[in-house]
């Protein structure tokens, strides 16, 4: 088992742990979490042994292997596949050993360790991590100089996975993964034989990767059984508990000091001042848990434009050779939420692309709202930032005409306050870097807002803002992304980019990621492309949605008029002989209002499916 116990490390004077214990039982996949800072990665860094402790200890068991992504394989002609086989140091030593050795002795044990490690298996044990993680059987056998920086960082991945030590340290892994790469290294990490600890802020991969939650708050370790939403409440409970604690603590303690304050001058009464005194003495005060610091982004909001906002007939797009999606018969409307769905390399990005008006169809025909503005976020773009200014002179650049003041609100806006609104953006964190992206993607109050992979680098916290700020943002949402916590929350749509086309996929994520894990490359879509499916106009909207309020007004009148003769029937003088013919003519009335109310309910349904059939 790895145990922590009573660590205290400090970076530049500021304390990081103080007396940390924590135990992690062997074989077990934990995450950990904390704010931004806290020192997460410091902690993986401890245990690798790369910096020294101040205090207390880190234990291994003896001769355990710690592997860990740090940084991405260099550009190489060596082949993606040798690339990986050549992670498991021990196998590689081995086998090169076995080409010269002559004792028969050590022949006999350099292949009975091969056998023992399976590594007969290697080659297909590390095309199959390849192929999860993106890489087809070609391309896997390309020299890793053909593939950019964030696609080597996927080697590197598949490297330490196929290394499989005994403890897998991974920081944010699923930052440069697709969403079917994302899970895919779930169902991995589940079934992985070692010791897993992983960073990460997907509240999926920690609901179901996870056997436990390592928190880091405060300079100290606490380690939760179950994943994070079950972590989430217990912190929530917990917190409540200690607050109502505090309180009464607080209260007792203004009860003591009141009594002091009184009769600490009167004889009289010295004594049981005095007594309180000590009892003050004793009375530790609870301090609650800080609640996480609320997060918030503010999106602009744009003006209505009439429907369609964007229309596509017949489009096909690519980058100069064959085209990489065709026919294209897309209609987007300012309140659709849209997730688009699909493999790597299938062409989510070139339909972002040509949605935003980045690429042009080399086919077709593409129309806009004339007045139409478009926001566009991509993961790349956190890296095209001036690293020497800071967020300010970006957001100056954008609105030279407007104040420091409304520029400094359009920076908290976003969660960037005053000291990081003058630091260069050079020594802002990945998380702090694509909120400023994000705030220049939406500056223009867009009314279609397309986002590819808006959550890397985002703490928990943000991402639920992000949800808040999207769902009740009055514009058009194009989503990218592998969380699929927040496609969950976000869209109302999904599109499936397969095979050269885009068609709408007519079951749910939850479905989409069992097929995808079952490796079912048959996802059910419809036989037909998106179809324009015509939307009412505004008018006819507003018109089923009047009908709605008129048939809840008739409803909540007749509901008085049953409440009044239901009262009139309950008086006992009624039931007297003398006023038999009244009693029979107030029954009359209600049975009249009771029929009325269920045609009033009848005709009250039909509006509001109406109504929620024009708004789909």
């Amino acid at each position: 088992m790895l145990k922590i116990e009573d660590i205290t490390y400090s970076v530049e004077g500021r304390p990081l742990f103080q007396n940390a214990s924590a135990t992690i039982p062997t074989g077990h996949k934990v995450g950990l979490v904390g704010r931004n800072g806290a020192g997460k990665t410091t902690l993986f860094r401890l245990i690798r042994g790369e910096l020294a402790l101040e205090g207390g200890t880190i234990t291994l068991p003896q001769r355990a292997r710690i592997g860990g992504v740090a940084q991405e394989v260099p550009s190489s002609e060596t082949s993606l596949l040798d690339t990986v086989l050549s992670a498991d140091t021990e196998r590689a030593s081995l086998l090169a050993e076995a080409e010269t050795a002559s004792d028969p002795h050590r022949i006999a044990e350099i292949q009975a360790r091969l056998a023992d490690i399976d590594a007969w298996s290697a080659e297909a044990r590390a095309s199959s991590i390849l192929k999860g993680l993106g890489f087809e059987a070609e391309e896997q056998l390309m020299p890793c100089s053909a593939f950019s920086g964030g696609w080597r960082m996927r080697v590197a991945l598949a490297g330490v996975l196929f290394a499989r030590p005994d403890y897998l340290l991974l920081d944010e892994p699923t930052n440069y993964l697709d969403l079917e790469g994302a899970l895919w290294l779930e169902s991995y990490l589940q079934n992985y034989p070692h010791t897993v600890l992983i960073i990460s802020h997907d509240r999926g991969l920690l609901n179901r990767a996870v056997q436990g939650i390592l928190h880091l708050d405060n300079r100290k370790l606490t380690y939760w059984q179950g994943g994070y939403d079950q972590f989430a409440r217990q912190m929530a409970e917990r917190r409540a508990v200690l607050q109502a604690e505090a309180k009464k603590v607080e209260a007792r303690r203004a009860h003591l000091q009141s009594f002091v304050d009184r009769f600490k001058a009167k004889a009289s009464k010295a004594v049981q001042a005095q007594s309180r005194v000590k009892m003050l003495e004793k009375l530790t005060p609870i301090t609650a848990p800080e609640e996480a610091k609320k997060v918030v982004f503010t999106f602009p909001a744009p003006e209505e434009l009439a429907p369609p906002i964007i229309n596509l007939d017949g489009a096909a797009v690519g980058y100069g050779g064959p085209p990489v999606l065709r026919r294209l018969n897309l209609r987007i409307d300012q309140d659709d939420r849209i997730a688009l769905l699909g493999r790597n390399g299938e062409g989510k990005s070139t339909l972002s692309k040509l949605l935003a008006g980045k690429l042009q169809p080399s086919e077709g025909r593409i129309s806009r709202s004339s007045k139409l503005r478009i926001g566009y976020f991509a993961q790349h773009q956190v890296d095209e930032l001036h690293l020497d200014e800071t967020p300010l002179q970006h957001v100056m650049r954008l609105r030279p005409t407007e104040g420091q003041a409304k520029l400094r609100a359009r920076l908290a806006g976003f969660g960037l306050m005053a000291d990081q609104a003058e630091t260069v953006v050079a020594r802002l964190s990945g998380g702090q870097k694509a909120r400023l992206s994000l705030l220049l993607a939406t500056i223009d109050a867009p009314h279609l807002l397309i986002l590819d992979e808006p959550t890397n680098h985002l703490d928990i916290e943000s991402r639920e803002a992000l949800v808040e700020a999207l769902t009740e943002y009055p514009g058009a949402v194009i989503l990218v992304s592998h969380d699929m916590h927040l496609l969950g929350l976000v869209a109302d749509r999904l599109w499936l980019v397969k095979d050269g086309a885009v068609t709408p996929y007519t079951d749910d994520l939850e479905a989409y990621r069992r097929q995808l894990l079952a490796g079912d490359d048959e996802v059910k879509t419809t036989t037909k492309p998106v179809e324009k499916v015509k939307k009412p106009s505004r008018d006819e909207v507003l018109a089923l949605k009047g009908e709605v309020r008129r048939c809840e007004d008739r409803l909540t009148k007749l509901n008085e008029m049953r409440d009044k003769l239901a009262a009139k029937l309950a008086d006992p003088a009624l039931y007297q002989d003398a006023r038999k013919g009244e009693l029979e003519t107030w029954n009359r009335k209600y049975a009249e209002v009771m029929e009325a109310l269920d045609r009033a309910e009848a005709l009250w349904l039909v509006a509001q499916e109406n109504l929620e059939t024009a708004i789909a």
